[in-house]
């Protein structure tokens, strides 16, 4: 038998028997990780409290055997709250519906459990804490975290540079199967083509210039979406199921 601790971002829950629960973590040192939860359903119990979805918590596990996850499910025996992201969250419906899908898509880039994911999990942390501050809006909070957390698993798109040749930019036409913006000569069936705002917007989301980001129009803003979306399904093989309840 094992103790573990590990600092980590509840990406949900599910209910197991009467009273307890199982909780679904990214961590920073072991990556996704399930863990049972026992007695948090109970109306007096201040432990479950902390493990709800966008808590980040400093979390001890008591597991079988020398590695934390193994052939069956460790208990999560204590919890400090770190940081109550939730609560900034939760109170606005824009932020809620983007944190949701942005907690689907760390679990979804995190499928084997026990792999230490450190760039992914330092996004969704970065990412959580930006959207409780409202600092941003939150759709364009939401395109940054699913760019960044495609470009951390390799799948960075080009907004510049032709995605097949390297042709510099600014390129006219876009596909999500070639990687990003393409030249004319490089055009494959199925580009579209964005507008120049659109892409210019993308590129500043992917790099951070906040600055440019948060000076786009909503339009522009809409088609951007449109393309990460596009972009995110085609290297997950399937949309995310929490997208559809963003409003744009």
């Amino acid at each position: 038998m094992s103790l573990f601790r590990d600092d980590g971002i509840v990406l949900r829950t599910q209910k197991l028997g009467e009273a307890d629960r199982i909780i679904t973590l990214l961590t920073r040192g072991h990556g996704r990780v399930r863990a049972v939860a026992r007695g948090v359903r109970r109306t007096k119990s201040k432990f479950g409290s902390r493990l709800e979805p966008f808590s980040h918590v400093d979390v001890q596990f008591f597991a079988r055997g020398s590695e934390l996850v193994g052939r069956g499910l460790p208990l999560c025996t204590q919890s400090e709250l770190i940081a109550p992201y939730g609560s900034g969250i939760v109170i606005d419906y824009a932020r809620y519906t983007a944190g949701t899908a942005m907690l689907e898509t760390a679990e979804r880039f995190t499928d084997h459990e026990g792999e230490p994911a450190v760039q992914q999990y330092l996004l969704l942390v970065g990412g959580l804490r930006t959207l409780a501050a409202g600092e941003h809006d939150p759709h364009l909070v939401l395109d940054a975290f699913l760019l960044r957390s495609l470009a951390v698993n390799g799948y960075a798109p080009s907004f510049t540079d032709c995605a097949k040749c390297g042709m510099p930019g600014p390129n006219r036409f876009f596909s999500v199967g070639a990687g990003g913006v393409i030249c004319g000569d490089c055009r494959v069936p199925g580009s579209v083509v964005p507008s120049s705002e659109a892409v210019t917007l993308l590129g500043a989301l992917l790099t951070g210039d906040w600055a440019t980001a948060d000076a786009c129009e909503p339009r522009h803003a809409r088609e951007g979406s449109g393309l990460v979306a596009a972009y995110l399904q085609w290297h997950l093989e399937r949309g995310l199921r929490s997208l559809r309840y963003v409003e744009k």
